[in-house]
């Protein structure tokens, strides 16, 4: 019989109620990420956690069944090798969520979500239920609250400015309005058509800024654009 604070023990113990928990806490944490539109959303994180609540039931009831079974004297039953490989198995599916682009890394918190959905699950199969509603509760709260605070401070983010101009344009007068908005330019790449007379101009770009950067992106393009420098295409990426 597991050890629960709050939830009843007699509930705790029951299996189908373990699968049950497991799966709504972690469609919770599914929910959050599907409202942020990611990849990994409800159904994967709820499958996540059911599945190393599965895993985990699986593990103990092996244990209990070898060590019960006085006639396999010489078999060692560990619950811990098969939950050992559930860590290391969502390791791998954690890391297909993740995607380099870049300086810019996505998919990490996902990637985190995932990993603790499987660590939910395992609680929950385990038997461990409290354990397992407060350690949602805290992810949740950690995806939530977070997210908004993060806004609150400014932060480095990495942009691309892509200018298309003629071969004779000079590039000193787009750097000095680079200069003057306080971005630091960490590469510039030119690619130039002599054929049809025409330069490329990628500018990697930092940042440091509070909040989005689309205000910042415009103004530098409407300074650009008052340059006195034939300008056919001016192009801004987000990393």
């Amino acid at each position: 019989m597991v050890d629960n604070t709050f939830f009843p023990s007699f509930l705790a113990d029951n299996y189908i109620v373990r699968l049950l928990v497991a799966s709504i806490l972690g469609a919770v944490l599914g929910l959050e990420r599907d409202m942020h539109g990611r990849a990994a959303g409800l159904r994967t994180n709820l499958l996540v956690s059911l599945g190393a609540a599965v895993f985990m039931l699986i593990s103990t009831n092996i244990a209990v069944s070898f060590g019960n079974d006085i006639s396999e004297s010489f078999v060692r039953a560990d619950p811990g090798r098969i939950a050992a490989q559930i860590v290391t198995g969502i390791g791998f599916l954690g890391a297909g969520t993740i995607i380099k682009h870049g300086f810019t890394v996505k998919g990490l918190t996902t990637a985190a979500c995932l990993w603790l959905a499987a660590a939910i699950g395992m609680g929950a199969g385990a038997g461990l239920i409290d354990f397992a509603i407060v350690s949602t509760i805290f992810g949740l709260a950690g995806l939530v609250i977070f997210n908004f605070f993060e806004r609150s401070y400014p932060k480095d983010s990495y942009r691309i400015l892509e200018i298309t101009t003629s071969n004779s344009a000079n590039i000193t007068e787009v750097i000095n309005v680079l200069k003057i908005t306080k971005l630091k330019i960490m590469h510039l790449d030119k690619e130039r058509d002599y054929q049809a007379d025409k330069m490329v101009l990628k500018f990697n770009i930092k940042i440091f800024n509070q909040g989005i950067t689309d205000k910042i992106s415009h103004e530098i393009v409407a300074k650009i654009e008052k340059i006195d420098m034939p300008i056919y295409k001016i192009s801004w990426f987000h990393l």
